[in-house]
């Protein structure tokens, strides 16, 4: 072997399932998501919904995660990531399902806030559960491949939606949100615990409140509150984005839904090169410096997308755009990982990307808003502006600790 050549720590098989169960749980959130993207129109329309109510049902849902966030991490902190990960999939499931049978505006509302809950605690838990698994040269990368689950769940819908919609309807598209319990059913069959959880908590480390360890000095309030700053933006843009897509090619170009999938499915593709790129290169450069340049590049894309006109140039536009817009993705489970110790690491995940989720939930109702008085392209634009706020963010508030040992 030559000298100076680095040798990464190879994945265990138990670190190998972890991150399979991980990602097949956060797939499912994915697709549920997208789908109530595509269905908003049909369901406004069968329950006699306004578009802020319409838009309303993203933003419950997402509020919800939050709460669940919180919940679900402190008991993940103190009962165990595998046990908890498994009752958040069941909860989201059962209550998807529920919203097939909603008869109107209230209820559907009240279905998705719920839902939510189990939503909001996939997420965090499962970075948590994969990033104490898996070894530190390759923290980043498997946070990617997590991500992509997502992608994975997301891409799926803007498949089978055009397929199924028209033949089952609304009602029955929520009504397969309940496959994900299989998948919590496998998760818990299979996955352990990852030793760094069960070593603390054989040595009876408690906290009682671990919401205090997020700002429990200056220099952690600091970086909480920069990693809030950028959830909030990662979470605006990509449900800005995201669940207005279908309807802006469908309002602007006259686009159907069959071919607003495609052109969404290939925003897909490329956020998920984007996700798989972020891990390999803050694997090999750092965190920093891969989310600084992720975030340029999604300020430039969102401005130059919202100019195009073309059929082939909005194609390959998309993918740029959600290469950059959606690839930081890749990044937040091992950079939050890295940041907090194991005690609160769940806890921190779910709570801080959540927060973000919750204000990335108004995306849509504000890009509504511009767009109903200066159209979809200008709505899309003005979300640049946010990833300027987020590169200041990054520079002043949050340290790079790549590879760190976790503790």
């Amino acid at each position: 072997m030559k000298r100076g050549t680095r040798v990464d720590a190879p994945a265990t098989p138990e670190a190998r399932k972890a991150l399979w169960g991980s990602a097949v749980g956060y797939a499912m959130d994915g697709f549920d998501l997208l789908i109530l993207g595509f269905m908003l129109r049909n369901i406004a329309s069968d329950l006699q919904l306004g578009q802020p109510e319409a838009a309303s049902l993203v933003t419950g849902t997402l509020v919800g995660a939050v709460l669940g966030g919180l919940l679900f991490g402190m008991l993940s902190d103190r009962l165990g990531r595998v046990r908890v990960l498994t009752w958040t999939i069941v909860l989201f499931a059962v209550f998807t399902g529920l919203c097939a049978l909603a008869q109107g505006y209230w209820d559907l509302l009240a279905y998705r806030t719920i839902a939510g809950l189990g939503l909001g605690g996939e997420f965090g838990i499962g970075m948590a559960l994969v990033a104490e698994a898996w070894p530190k040269e390759k923290r980043a990368r498997a946070s990617s491949y997590v991500g992509l689950g997502w992608q994975a769940g997301v891409l799926l819908a803007a498949i089978v939606t055009p397929l199924l919609l028209p033949v089952i309807g609304w009602r029955g598209m929520f009504a397969i949100g309940i496959l994900p319990a299989l998948a919590a059913w496998f998760i818990r069959s299979t996955l352990h615990e990852p030793e760094l959880f069960t070593a603390r908590n054989a040595r009876a480390v408690r906290e009682s409140f671990p919401l205090r360890l997020l700002v429990k000095d200056t220099e952690t309030t600091k970086t909480s509150l920069g990693l809030i700053i950028l959830c909030s933006v990662q979470n605006f843009g990509y449900y800005g984005v995201m669940i207005w897509l279908p309807n802006y090619l469908s309002s602007r170009f006259g686009y159907g839904l069959t071919q607003s999938a495609v052109w969404t499915s290939v925003t897909i593709i490329g956020m998920a090169a984007g996700i798989y790129a972020f891990g390999q290169i803050a694997d090999r450069l750092g965190r920093r410096p891969t989310f600084l340049g992720y975030m340029v590049g999604a300020a430039v894309m969102v401005v130059l997308y919202s100019q195009l006109t073309g059929a082939t140039a909005l194609l390959i536009g998309g993918a740029v755009m959600g290469f950059f817009v959606n690839g930081m993705l890749g990044g937040y489970g091992a950079l939050i990982s890295e940041l907090y110790p194991t005690a609160v690491r769940a806890t921190a995940q779910n709570v801080l990307f959540n927060v973000g989720r919750a204000v990335g939930g108004f995306g849509p109702v504000v890009v509504a808003a511009i767009a109903g008085v200066h159209g979809f392209e200008t709505a899309i634009a003005a979300l640049a502006a946010l990833y300027v706020l987020d590169i200041v963010a990054l520079w002043l508030l949050i340290p790079e600790r790549r590879g760190a040992e976790l503790t």
